[in-house]
């Protein structure tokens, strides 16, 4: 008769046998498997060792390569727009690299009227109804006349129009808009909150850089990225414009303008000019604009027609 002893001795045979296979088991395998763990481990320290070393030599041949640019910005910019009165708009995507682009602006001999920044509150939705009402009563010199306003009720259009109408040249047979009417207008956006100026506007210009960057992405986005490119419309219909951009997708101005036939026809863009190649490149796209009429399309994003243009010798 089976009793209870004998599950005991049983069970204890069968417990005993596991584990004697266990340590067998682990003993023969142990060599192979070790070895073959402690190979891969070597081989994964290896790629990664070669991936930083990699990402190290990328990053050395992007440091050399701004490097050699500000050298030839050095040889190839000065003089090239000498006595050139050039505004600077900068938005607030692109304000990282606007001291860059304004510097190459300065060392090609440009006089920079103005540096103007956009804030947010410019290109958000909810202060349509404010901008209109600035733009025709509140901001408005006598200069300028309503009839040369949009009149279709965007108020970043219309308020866009009056600033370029200031700020820029005014066409042939209007009235002049005097220094202290010029400087009166941005002062009304400045206290409004929709401007900043770090320096007074000396004078009319006859060129603009809007410096931008990548597109707007929170829930008034489409909104705010269709008022940027109002924006340049509205300069561009004063005067010669170069959007000194970051990136070519995803609805920002670069993009826009690259995607539309006719405001590419007579708007430059550059789509990387949050480095020193395309803050260059920016200087050499407004000397084409003002030397040659003509607009192009610049640097390394989709739809660029070039990495820098071509000037006459």
């Amino acid at each position: 008769m089976i009793n209870f002893r004998y599950h005991v001795v049983s069970l204890t045979a069968v417990f005993l046998a596991l584990a004697i296979g266990l340590v067998v088991g682990t003993a023969a395998l142990n060599g192979p498997v070790a070895d073959s763990l402690k190979e891969r481990v070597n081989g994964l320290s290896k790629d990664n060792s070669l991936m930083r070393q990699s990402v190290n030599n990328l990053q050395k041949e992007l440091d050399m390569e701004e490097d050699f640019a500000a050298e030839m910005a050095q040889v190839v910019l000065p003089g090239k727009l000498s006595g050139r009165r050039v505004l600077v708009l900068s938005l607030p995507s692109g304000r990282d690299h606007t001291e860059g682009v304004v510097k190459m602006l300065q060392l090609a001999g440009a006089n920079v009227t103005g540096r103007i920044d956009v804030q947010d509150k410019f290109v958000n939705p909810d202060s349509n109804n404010n901008l209109l009402e600035l733009a025709v009563t509140a901001a408005r010199p006598n200069s300028v006349p309503t009839s040369g306003l949009p009149g279709n009720g965007h108020g970043v259009e219309t308020s866009s129009a009056l600033l370029a109408s200031v700020l820029l040249d005014r066409p042939q047979g209007q009235p002049a808009v005097t220094d202290a009417d010029r400087r009166a207008v941005v002062q009304q956006y400045v206290t409004s909150g929709y401007l900043t100026s770090e320096n007074k506007i000396s004078g009319a210009a006859e060129a603009v850089v809007l410096v931008s960057g990548q597109p707007y992405v929170d829930k008034f986005s489409a909104e705010k990225d269709e008022s940027v490119v109002k924006i340049a419309e509205q300069f561009d219909r004063s005067g010669a414009i170069v959007v000194a951009g970051m990136g070519s997708a995803g609805g920002n101005v670069v993009s826009v303008v690259r995607g539309d036939p006719v405001l590419a026809q007579t708007i430059s863009t550059v789509d990387n000019a949050n480095t020193v190649q395309g803050q260059l490149v920016t200087s050499l796209a407004l000397v084409q604009q003002l030397a040659e009429k003509k607009a192009g399309q610049y640097g390394v994003g989709d739809n660029a027609a070039a990495l820098l243009p071509k000037l006459p010798q």
